[in-house]
């Protein structure tokens, strides 16, 4: 499904493949995150369907139907989806799908690593407060490792490089500098946090309970 998608994709609308899509397991438990394009693949080989919520209730699709209706939702839902156009057909990226024979639940736990700690810190950096990319943001030690500090959720920020050289080795209070807020561990993922701020993907709030917030970006 990827070669015939990438082989018709029209190059205004490649960024569709990019879009997110949520992925439940068999007993609809969310259990992972990943591009349309992993998700179309899923689709094409029958190892899952595309779930759509209207109305407050959710419909079931097998990629063939899917693929059917797509002229209708591409007339009367243009704004409510991300596109993938190929060679034959403009197709709706689906927001949720579901594999048909995975049971796993996905851990508790909020993984500690770079994409996490962006997110919670909101790809600010948290000595001067500014928005960055996050080609523009690095990691730092509130208490540096050459003094002991450790790799923890409650001693990583976000720092842009200039704060990050200013910062050096020292402690925040060593450099004269303040934390724009104290570092935690997030009890829910961040990246979803995030993700289910945009109405694009309201639905997914369906089958996100308090349990599984913490579904991992893959």
């Amino acid at each position: 499904m990827t070669m015939a998608l990438d082989a018709g994709i029209n190059p205004g609308l490649d960024a569709g493949l990019d879009a997110k899509v949520l992925v439940l397991n068999r007993m609809y438990s969310a259990i992972r995150v990943v591009d349309a394009r992993r998700a179309f693949t899923l689709l094409i080989k029958n190892i899952a369907e595309v779930i759509a919520v209207e109305n407050g209730h959710y419909r079931n699709y097998d990629f063939e139907t899917w693929a059917d209706i797509a002229e209708l939702q591409h007339e009367f839902e243009p704004d409510h989806h991300e596109w993938v156009r190929t060679t034959r057909v403009t197709l709706a990226v689906p927001k949720i799908i579901r594999l048909f024979d995975y049971d796993k639940r996905p851990q508790r736990t909020v993984k500690l690593n770079r994409r996490n700690i962006y997110a919670r810190d909101g790809s600010r950096c948290q000595y001067c407060g500014r928005s960055f990319s996050t080609r523009e943001l690095t990691l730092d030690h509130v208490m540096p490792r050459v003094q002991g500090g450790e790799n923890s959720w409650t001693n990583l920020v976000c720092a842009c490089v200039r704060c990050n050289a200013r910062k050096g080795g020292r402690t925040p209070v060593q450099a004269g500098m303040r934390l724009v807020r104290k570092p935690i561990r997030p009890s829910r993922n961040p990246a979803i946090t995030v993700r289910l701020g945009s109405g694009k993907y309201e639905s997914w709030k369906a089958f996100m309970d308090e349990a599984y917030w913490t579904v991992e970006l893959q």
